[in-house]
């Protein structure tokens, strides 16, 4: 039998030990750890969920992995490679892969019939196109209506873009290539999307891949490259070497070379913001852990001055300091736990409720989502659980050494 276990038992049980003059603290303490676990959770949750989002989001626009030609360097105009790679079975083959398409980018001018103007990006995309990131971001109209025989006029942008023009669901607008000679295509707008992301909002425009090709005289199997969807991004950096090895050493028909990007890489500006927020998460973990293990600390003080008189009779009949620490310590845990249930009732019970309602609103146009996201995952719950169980504890061991220093004879006496 444990004895230190039975011990730390009874007394965490003892309902009259709750009226002494530790009570109240050791409900401080118990109070500081449910908090600080709370205010953990729904931290990681909102820090994990943001970057989810704006993670998608970009995506959505670009792919996990893109497959360019190298001599396209960083330019919207790009050298083209044809359809039919020998390379593509293999990258389909990789568990990971969802789906490939091919596209083509070519920089324009939209102008209207009143004036206005704007340049952007005509992204061409044909009947293998992905279109559920759009779908969900449709606010007007629907998507682009392809087939194999006949070049479609539609396009879809965005509402950033249809708001500064001044377009409508159905109307007609312009597009101008500057190139020699200089060239034009007429679209109808068929949709109007808003993923909140201004900055790549306002740079895309979808249409039918024909109209790039034809305007840059490419025969009907060149594009500007590939896009590659994968199922999680957390595997993106270990496909893009799959993919790389496939792909990024080969050489195509005209001796030119392919470039495999992973989506890190060609938005850097977003993906190196949102790795600034993990320090932030790490700070606020840091602080609560300590405020919880001082509270504690204090607590597990308090509980062995008021028990000086039950340490001298156990240290008395031959108990070591060793296992007297372990009472104390298996007490202090105990403690902690019902703190920790507490914390993770609260925590959790707010982030599924921010999940379903949505209570918590951003300004969109500063943070690119309408609502504060959340993002809760059971690797992130059992490790804080585990980590702020196991540091509380560690903080406890060296003042439960105060015990050593306790006098039985005059504890006894004392008593």
């Amino acid at each position: 039998m444990n004895i230190e276990l039975h011990i730390a038992k009874r007394l965490a049980g003892d309902k009259d030990g709750k009226k002494t003059i530790s009570g109240p603290i050791v409900k401080i303490a118990v109070a500081g750890i449910a908090l600080g676990i709370a205010v953990m959770l729904i931290s990681v949750a909102v820090v994990t969920g943001f970057k989810r989002e704006i993670r998608n989001k970009v995506i959505g626009f670009g792919s996990h992995i893109q497959i360019t030609n190298f001599d396209s360097n960083i330019s919207w105009e790009t050298t083209p490679i044809r359809i039919d790679q020998d390379f593509l079975p293999g990258i389909a083959e990789i568990a990971d892969v969802r789906h490939i398409q091919p596209f083509a980018t070519k920089p324009g001018i939209i102008r209207t019939r009143g004036e206005d103007i704007q340049g952007v990006i005509l992204k061409g995309v044909d009947g293998s196109f992905d279109w559920s990131f759009f779908e969900q971001n449709m606010v007007e109209g629907s998507r682009l209506r392809l087939t194999d025989t006949v070049t479609s006029n539609e396009a879809v942008l965005s509402r950033t873009v249809a708001s500064l023009l001044r377009l409508e669901v159905g109307d007609d607008f312009a597009m101008f290539f500057v190139q020699d000679p200089p060239r034009a295509r007429r679209f109808t707008l068929s949709g109007i999307y808003d993923t909140g992301l201004e900055e790549l909002d306002r740079m895309f425009v979808l249409a039918d891949l024909r109209h790039i090709q034809r305007l840059n005289d490419w025969d009907d199997d060149q594009i500007s490259g590939f896009e590659i969807l994968l199922h999680d991004y957390d595997n993106l950096d270990r496909v893009t070497r799959q993919v790389d090895d496939l792909a990024g050493y080969l050489f195509t028909g005209d001796l030119t070379r392919l470039r495999v990007e992973s989506i890190n890489d060609k938005y850097p500006q977003f993906f190196d913001w949102l790795e600034l927020l993990d320090m932030n998460v790490w700070v606020i973990l840091s602080l609560m852990v300590i405020v919880a293990g001082f509270n504690m600390v204090s607590g597990l003080l308090i509980l062995i001055l008021e028990r000086t008189g039950m340490i001298g009779i156990l240290k008395a009949m031959g108990l070591e300091n060793s296992r007297l620490r372990k009472i104390f310590l298996y007490q202090s845990a105990f403690l902690t736990a019902k703190g920790l249930f507490w914390g993770n009732l609260i925590g959790i019970g707010l982030i599924l409720l921010q999940h379903y309602t949505g209570f918590l609103k951003l300004d969109q146009a500063s943070y690119f989502i309408p609502t504060v996201p959340v993002n809760l995952r059971i690797i992130h719950l059992l490790l804080l659980n585990a980590g702020t169980m196991a540091v509380t504890v560690a903080m406890l061991v060296i003042p439960s050494y105060i015990i050593g220093r306790i006098d039985p004879e005059k504890t006894i006496r004392f008593d």
